[in-house]
């Protein structure tokens, strides 16, 4: 299972107390590795800072540096990426944008609340959706930045399509301050390492496969063996 379901909260008049159970709730899924950075202070952090040009809207001949200091949280028997957070800065703007995202298949009027550590829980509407999730968006203010840098997780909860709450791995907020604040890594070398891992996961699901054929095959033939006796 990618995310537990909560039993006996149906429908979105549940939702309120989502987190709250959220909270409760241990992740089973194994973390993957965190990408080496090569900043040293950032080397145990599983945040990661990358930032890249794109077009102004207002003026597409103008470029604007747009980076994103995100954590995921990935599924390492799929590669799926089973819940991740991120903030957004833009070149020339004030406010920062908090964005969530979460795999298919969750009800999208609900939306997302999000919790740090004991503060009051933050509702973040949807915005997109991908293959690989949907994201939901809400202002990073400056109350939310500081919960974040002086906080130890994030809880993410959010309700499926059959009105089901659904409480995610907590995201860390080890390293998150250090990383926001910090330069950001080079997008080659993290597009490198992201890829090795994604083969990596690859590699061990068809050994896995092969493993499973070969013991359903040997099962078989013990089985025909003991039909001719």
């Amino acid at each position: 299972m990618v995310a537990k379901k909560i039993s006996g909260m149906k429908g979105i008049g549940a939702y309120a107390g989502l987190v709250a159970f959220a909270v409760a709730m241990s992740a089973s899924l194994a973390t993957a590795p965190a990408i080496a950075q090569e900043n040293k202070d950032q080397a145990s952090s599983a945040w990661v800072k990358l930032c890249e040009q794109a077009p102004d809207i207002t003026n597409p001949e103008q470029k604007l540096d747009v980076c994103l200091t995100h954590h995921e949280h990935i599924d390492g028997r799929t590669g799926q990426v089973v819940v991740s957070a991120a903030i957004r800065q833009v070149q020339g703007q004030d406010k920062k944008a908090l964005m969530v995202m979460v795999p298919l298949g969750m009800a999208l009027p609900p939306g997302i609340q999000m919790k740090i550590d004991e503060n009051d829980p933050v509702s973040l509407k949807y915005t997109l959706c991908h293959v690989a999730g949907c994201t939901a968006e809400a202002e990073a203010t400056a109350a939310i930045v500081d919960q974040m840098k002086g906080g130890q997780k994030l809880v993410v909860a959010a309700i499926n399509l059959a009105g089901q709450a659904i409480a995610f791995p907590d995201v860390p907020l080890a390293g998150f301050t250090t990383t926001l604040d910090g330069d950001p890594v080079d997008n080659a070398q993290y597009k490198e390492a992201r890829k090795r891992l994604m083969m990596s996961i690859r590699e061990r699901q068809i050994l896995a496969a092969k493993e499973a054929r070969d013991r359903a095959l040997a099962e078989q033939q013990n089985g025909g063996e003991e039909k001719k006796q």
